[in-house]
């Protein structure tokens, strides 16, 4: 049994500290273009792949950097509140999304049933997006929530000061949740995307 407590006994997660955070009405309507440029939107609240996204407006291969693999077992690891729709026990995935020539762009945790993570990151070192399209599961990426706010773990491993814009959603598979992911994009993409709010 206490061999069980140390394997809940984890590393913590990456969470913004909000400033502002909206829920499902501001995903499907939209932020006014003063607090989130257009561009940001499309980023955010798309329900396209980011890591797709990255590559696009990068012109390189994403990599994925696995920083944590946890087993948290029945916690709700401070998450979002959509975690109840993951079935226990859970594991616990962080990792950083990054250029082939190391700029990190993004960082995100995902919280999956610990008893189907092998089947769906068949290959760990690869991002969700392309383990699942491998398979050629159909999935709906199903966006909840939005935040802006401060993460000083963040700003050392971005390089980049705060604040960050942040989502959370969950990815459903065959009419079931498949996983819940807590994604934080850099400012560095302003690189490409331009100024994050118009003024």
């Amino acid at each position: 049994m206490q061999a069980q407590n140390r394997l809940t006994l984890t590393p913590t997660w990456h969470a913004l500290e909000p400033l502002w955070e909206g829920g499902e009405t501001v995903v499907q309507d939209g932020l006014p273009h003063s607090q989130l440029a257009p561009p940001w939107q499309v980023l955010l609240l798309g329900d396209g792949s980011p890591t797709r996204h990255l590559k696009l407006l990068t012109r390189e291969k994403i990599e994925v950097d696995v920083i944590d693999m946890s087993h948290i077992g029945l916690s709700d690891d401070g998450a979002p509140q959509l975690i109840n729709a993951v079935p226990v026990p859970r594991l616990r995935r962080q990792v950083w999304l990054r250029t082939a020539s190391g700029q990190r762009l993004a960082y995100a945790t995902s919280w999956w049933d610990a008893a189907l993570v092998d089947e769906y990151l068949q290959n760990r070192s690869l991002p969700i997006w392309d383990n699942l399209a491998s398979l050629h599961s159909e999935l709906y990426r199903d966006i909840q929530g939005l935040y802006y706010g401060n993460c000083e773990a963040l700003e050392v491993a971005f390089q980049e000061k705060g604040p960050f814009w942040g989502r959370h959603y969950l990815f459903w598979h065959s009419g079931q949740p498949l996983t819940l992911i807590y994604e934080v994009f850099s400012p560095y993409l302003q690189k490409y995307l331009g100024p994050m709010a118009l003024g």
